[in-house]
């Protein structure tokens, strides 16, 4: 064989590949449905053991911007294991939006830092009063 594996290896791999896949279409969750709804601006996720969940998909990464009738055209893929806005060119796996996983790690980190500085408290305005007391932020140097 041109991969170097004789008939009964590659038959022994693909039986065990055949395997993880009874396994993640049983424990894994996957979707039922899938629908936008325009009055709440939250897509509603109906899985296959009975449970839903519902997101904002803006909070998607690359999805900010999209207009209504792209975020309403979804299709559930791989027998329910991930959605897909086809007018987008996005897929998310449904483990990965259960779990919270809006996009990549690198624009996850970046979003929640930029949520952050966002944040509004007591103590936050108290150190911008204490900042600006001393002058406000030093200016940049020019490079």
């Amino acid at each position: 064989m041109a991969s170097g594996w004789s008939k009964a290896e590659m038959d022994k791999e693909i039986d065990r590949a055949l395997a993880r896949g009874r396994r993640l279409t049983r424990d894994e969750p996957r979707a039922a449905s899938a629908r936008y709804d325009r009055r709440t601006r939250r897509m509603i996720v109906e899985l296959t053991n009975g449970c839903s969940f519902v997101f904002p998909p803006r909070a998607l990464q690359g999805m900010a911007q999209a207009k209504e009738a792209a975020l309403a055209d979804v299709e559930i893929l791989g027998q329910g294991h991930a959605l897909h806005w086809p007018q987008l060119d996005a897929d998310f796996t449904v483990p990965g939006l259960l779990m919270g996983v809006f996009g990549t790690r690198v624009w996850m980190a970046s979003e929640l830092a930029r949520r952050a500085g966002q944040s509004k408290s007591p103590a936050k305005a108290a150190a911008a009063r204490a900042n600006g007391r001393k002058g406000g932020r030093p200016r940049r140097k020019a490079a």
